[in-house]
C-alpha cells in the first residue's frame, strides 16, 4: 500500500509539472526527511517548512547547486512520524536554477501538513531508502538528510535500518533540533546531538548540523544544504 501511494504521488506530480528525461544527471540525490511527530507543534512545523523554503532559494545555496560538476541536484521532500506514517510530500525535482528553486519552495508552501504521534527514525530511513531507489535522475552521491527533535520510539530499532541504508552506499546526515521541552512528558535519555551522532548518521563524510531550537532551524538548514550539495566531508557538529 505504501509503495502504491509513493508511486501515485510521484505520477501525479510528474503529470502536473514539466517532463524530465529518465536518468538525467545531477550532482547529488538528496532526500529531506522531516519530523512531523506530535512533539512538533504548529508554530514549529511552520518554522521547519519556512526554513527549507528559505534555504533552497538562498543565493548561497543556489550558487552551491550551480557550482557542481553538473550544476543540478535532485531533491525529494519526505515527512515522517511514527512507524505507520511516512509521506512523500514533494517527489523528485531537478533543481538547477533560481527559478526552479523558487518553484520548489512555492510547491512546499502549498502542501498541507499532518501531525502524528511518536517518532520512528527507523521508518523514516527505510522509506527514504525506497524513495532514493525510485529516483528518476542519475547521481554519484545519494544522501538522506534527516531532521527531528526526538529519539526513535516507534517501530523497529534504528541500527538495522541504518545498516541497510549504509550498505547501499547512501550517506545519512543529521539535523537534530535540540528542543528543551519534554516529549510526552519525558526528556531524551541522552543529549539528542550525541544520539544522532552515535546512532543515526553514517557513511563516507557524514556529519551533523545542530539546530539549537526551532527558531534557529532555518540557518542550520542553509549551512547543511551548502555542505551536502558541495560534497564537503565531516564528521562535524556545529
Amino acid at each position: 500500500m505504501r509503495r502504491r501511494t509513493l508511486l501515485a504521488t510521484a505520477a501525479a506530480a510528474t503529470a502536473a509539472g514539466p517532463a524530465r528525461a529518465q536518468g538525467e544527471p545531477v550532482d547529488v540525490l538528496l532526500v529531506l526527511a522531516v519530523d512531523v511527530s506530535r512533539s512538533v507543534d504548529e508554530d514549529e512545523a511552520r518554522l521547519q517548512r519556512e526554513g527549507y523554503r528559505t534555504a533552497i532559494t538562498d543565493p548561497q545555496v543556489v550558487e552551491a547547486i550551480r557550482g557542481g560538476m553538473i550544476g543540478a541536484v535532485g531533491l525529494a521532500y519526505v515527512e515522517w512520524a511514527g512507524a505507520e506514517y511516512q509521506r512523500l510530500v514533494l517527489p523528485w525535482t531537478r533543481i538547477a536554477s533560481p527559478a526552479e528553486a523558487a518553484r520548489w519552495a512555492g510547491s512546499l508552501a502549498e502542501t498541507p501538513r499532518a501531525s502524528l504521534s511518536w517518532t520512528s527514525i527507523s521508518g523514516a530511513l527505510e522509506f527514504s531508502r525506497k524513495v532514493l531507489a525510485e529516483a528518476p535522475f542519475e547521481a554519484t552521491r545519494r544522501v538522506i538528510d534527516i531532521s527531528g527533535d526526538g529519539v526513535n520510539n516507534s517501530g523497529g530499532p534504528v541500527e538495522p535500518a541504518r545498516a541497510r541504508v549504509l550498505a547501499e552506499g547512501i550517506v545519512i546526515n543529521g539535523l537534530p533540533i535540540v528542543n528543551d521541552r519534554p516529549t510526552f512528558g519525558r526528556m531524551p535519555p541522552i543529549p539528542l546531538d550525541d544520539y544522532y551522532r552515535d546512532q543515526v548518521i553514517g557513511g563516507a563524510g557524514a556529519f551533523l548540523v545542530v539546530a539549537a531550537d526551532f527558531a534557529s532551524f532555518g540557518n542550520a538548514v542553509k549551512r547543511k544544504l551548502i555542505r551536502e550539495i558541495a560534497g564537503r566531508s565531516g564528521p562535524v557538529v556545529t
